[in-house]
């Protein structure tokens, strides 16, 4: 059932009908969905038929190149710094939990935190003992599969807000001077709704780990 929904929701729009499914595939629910699709752009092409030509493109917004070239160097797998970062997501201090993306490979990405003494969150967590809340480092990979979704070109501007967190497990302390490297790989994506697997590492060991569910929504 979920399955159906999942595909139905690719139309963008509520459907008004009655439907029945007798062990549907994602295979037929997808081309119903480009039949639809067909159905409902009829009109559309008759019209454009006998109307008059489409209008010359707009001239571009401000702003624009900044987003394609954004677009283009994560299209690359390229580093993204921390300004290119604030362009992407609407995270600012002091919960922008990465610094640096430095790769990003198909559904997998690869970014960094350094963590400092001077994070605010150490005046409480702990005095005399600081220690990186967990539940940062869970932002921390929800940021970074938020990157990852909003690599396409019609998803960027919007905001990944956080649904479903599970088999987290935290496994070492996350102490000042360590350098946090997030790993994340998106393991589903279906409209708006996503969901990634995540480790956060020091050292090259495991400090934390979680499976992320978040859903896309106009900013």
């Amino acid at each position: 059932m979920l399955d159906i929904v999942g595909d139905l929701s690719l139309l963008g729009r509520p459907v008004r009908g009655h439907l029945i499914a007798i062990k549907p595939s994602h295979a037929a629910n997808c081309e119903m969905v480009r039949q639809i699709v067909t159905q409902m752009n009829k009109p559309l092409r008759s019209a454009q038929a006998f109307g008059p030509p489409p209008a010359p493109p707009a001239p571009p917004k401000a702003g624009d190149e900044k987003k394609n070239a954004i677009m283009e160097t994560m299209a690359q797998g390229g580093v993204l710094d921390t300004v290119q970062i604030m362009q992407i997501l609407p995270h600012r201090y002091p919960f922008l939990m990465l610094d640096r993306v430095v790769k990003i490979e198909g559904n997998r990405l690869t970014a960094v935190k350094n963590i400092t003494i001077n994070e605010p969150y150490f005046q409480g967590h702990f005095p005399g003992h600081p220690v990186m809340p967990g539940v940062l480092q869970l932002e921390a990979v929800a940021q970074a599969a938020g990157i990852l979704m909003l690599r396409q070109a019609a998803n960027l501007g919007q905001l990944a807000y956080f649904m479903a967190a599970e088999n987290v497990k935290w496994r070492k302390p996350v102490l000042p001077g360590d350098m946090l490297v997030i790993e994340v790989e998106l393991t589903k994506s279906r409209g708006k709704i996503g969901k990634a697997k995540g480790v956060c590492k020091v050292s090259d060991e495991i400090v934390s780990e979680a499976e992320v569910t978040f859903i896309l929504l106009d900013a």
